[in-house]
Parts: C-alpha cells; sequence; structure tokens
C-alpha cells in the first residue's frame, strides 16, 4: 500500500490532527543510503515529520526543510518537503553502529545527541524564507519538534514519530502523527488528549498491530469526533536534474573547474538525495565554463 498522509480536524473545532504512514519513504532512504538500524530510525523520523510539516503549509511551490544538528555520532540529519508532502533527505553518518537502549530498542537519542539545534526552514515563496530553530530537547525528533511548533510557531502541540526496524534491518513499520491546539481550546480538550496521549501506544506498535490512520488519530484524540479529509500519497522524491548539478558545479569556481579540465579525466557527480550519478567530461566542465 502507498505510504499516505491523512489531515483531520474535530467537529468542535479546537484541534487540527495529521498522521502519516511513512515505510516506504524510509525504506528508500536506507536503500539509497545503506543505513545501518539506528541511522535509518533517525533519519526515518525526521523524513516522517517533514513530510507532515511540509504537507500541513498547503501553499503551492513551497517547501520546507528540517534540519537537526545535535553533536551525536549521526552528524546532521536533514530532509526537506514539497508541498504535497513528498520528501527526501539524508543522514551525515549513515554507517555508525548500533546504538541500542536496550535489547530491541534503539536509541536514536543518543545518536543524534542533544547538544544542538532543530531547525525549520519553510520557503513560501515569498522574498525571504521563513527560519525558525530550538535547543533539542531530547534528541528523540518527536519530542523536538513538540518543542519547535510551541516555541517556535506559538502553537501548542504533540508530535509521535516512530520507525520499526524487522530483523533483517528493512523498515517494517514507519509513520508519525501531530495534533495541534487552536486558539481558545478549553481546558477540558487540552485535559482529555493530554491524557489520552500518556495512555496511548507508541506509533509502531500502533502501525504494527496493523491499525488505519484514521484509527490511529481516534485513538490519540480519546475518541473525539473527527472529520477527516481526502488522504494524499506521498513518496521519497527527489528533484535533482542534470542542469541543478551544472549550477552546483558553476559555484566551484573557475581555479576548481580548470583543474578538472587539465586532468583530462571524468568526474562523477552523485546527488547527495537520490543514488543518481551524474557524468560530466572534461568537455562538458570547458563548456561550463565557458558560459560563466
Amino acid at each position: 500500500m502507498p505510504d499516505q498522509i491523512l489531515r483531520a480536524m474535530s467537529t468542535d473545532g479546537w484541534v487540527k490532527a495529521v498522521a502519516i504512514s511513512s515505510r516506504g519513504i524510509v525504506e528508500r532512504a536506507r536503500q539509497i543510503h545503506t543505513t545501518t538500524p539506528t541511522a535509518t530510525a533517525a533519519l526515518g523520523r525526521v523524513l516522517t515529520a517533514c513530510s507532515m510539516l511540509g504537507n500541513m503549509q498547503k501553499i503551492e511551490e513551497s517547501s520546507l526543510t528540517l534540519q537537526v544538528k545535535g553533536g551525536g555520532p549521526l552528524g546532521t540529519v536533514l530532509a526537506v518537503s514539497d508541498a504535497a508532502g513528498n520528501v527526501r533527505g539524508y543522514v551525515q553518518n549513515p554507517h555508525v553502529s548500533l546504538l541500542e537502549k536496550y535489547a530491541g530498542k534503539l536509541d536514536v537519542g543518543a545518536a543524534v545527541g542533544t547538544n544542538g539545534m532543530l531547525t525549520v526552514i519553510r520557503d513560501l515563496q515569498m522574498k525571504e524564507p521563513y527560519v525558525g530553530s530550538v535547543e533539542l530537547v531530547s534528541g528523540e525528533i518527536g519530542d523536538d519538534v513538540t518543542a519547535y511548533l510551541a516555541q517556535s510557531e506559538q502553537c501548542p502541540s504533540s508530535c509521535g514519530l516512530g520507525v520499526l526496524i524487522d530483523t533483517d534491518c528493512t523498515v517494517r513499520a514507519a509513520g508519525g502523527f501531530i495534533l495541534q491546539l487552536l486558539p481558545g481550546a478549553p481546558d477540558s480538550v487540552i485535559t482529555r488528549l493530554e491524557q489520552a496521549l500518556s495512555t496511548t501506544d507508541s506509533v509502531t506498535k500502533m502501525l504494527d498491530a496493523g491499525m488505519s490512520l484514521p484509527e490511529m488519530l481516534r485513538k490519540v484524540t480519546d475518541g473525539m469526533e473527527l472529520e477527516f479529509f481526502e488522504p494524499a500519497e506521498v513518496s521519497y522524491k527527489c528533484y535533482c536534474t542534470r542542469e541543478r548539478v551544472e549550477a552546483t558545479l558553476v559555484s566551484l569556481g573557475r581555479k576548481e573547474l580548470q583543474s578538472i579540465i587539465d586532468e583530462g579525466k571524468p568526474i562523477q557527480v552523485e546527488c547527495q538525495f537520490c543514488d543518481t550519478e551524474y557524468k560530466f567530461t572534461p568537455e562538458d566542465v570547458r563548456r561550463i565554463l565557458s558560459g560563466l
């Protein structure tokens, strides 16, 4: 079944909700970057959160970048989503050793680290993008996205994320949800959500048990009456092209381009988001240099 994003609103108008099943997205990222289980879980959570946040913008041609730098062994973890929620990303050190809190429980927080920032860049097709950053809370990503929404965007929220790795290191389940309170929500609604979230199983347990996205949203909202919108299919999607890679080569400058020509050997440029390689001959580089 294709990955999907489902948006909903409580019928009383106080709660916005979104949920995603992202197993295909995370598995594709694992295949591209050959990530170890801990790196898969961390990158998968960032991709999942970024997809939901990008989809929530609903501004045509917009994009959203979610970057996590926590000082841990994984280094930078980054994802970029379009307005539909299609997403791509990478982790700086994809082959870190397995880190576990205990047997069977990956320690994503230790791998990401907590000495750093979570940054969200919203490109809304205006003159300048909106950039917001918060200090990392736990490195587990879900807590950190929750803190970002509360602090940087002044929106009381809760974000749950999960990636379940199978015994063969493939992705068995992945997904998440974001709940947001609208201004003026009464204390009774807040208390109800807090109690529901404190007793709800993890995202991976719910998805691995076969729970659908509507069922998961009903569960985390304590059975609130929800109005569901049409689900949207999302995927791991890279927008790299040869022309964009050429633009990257231009940024190297005349001296570096000339040295490539003088060496007389073709170069391979690999997209950092996907497994596409672009080959440029010395003649190609000479053409790029003459166009400057």
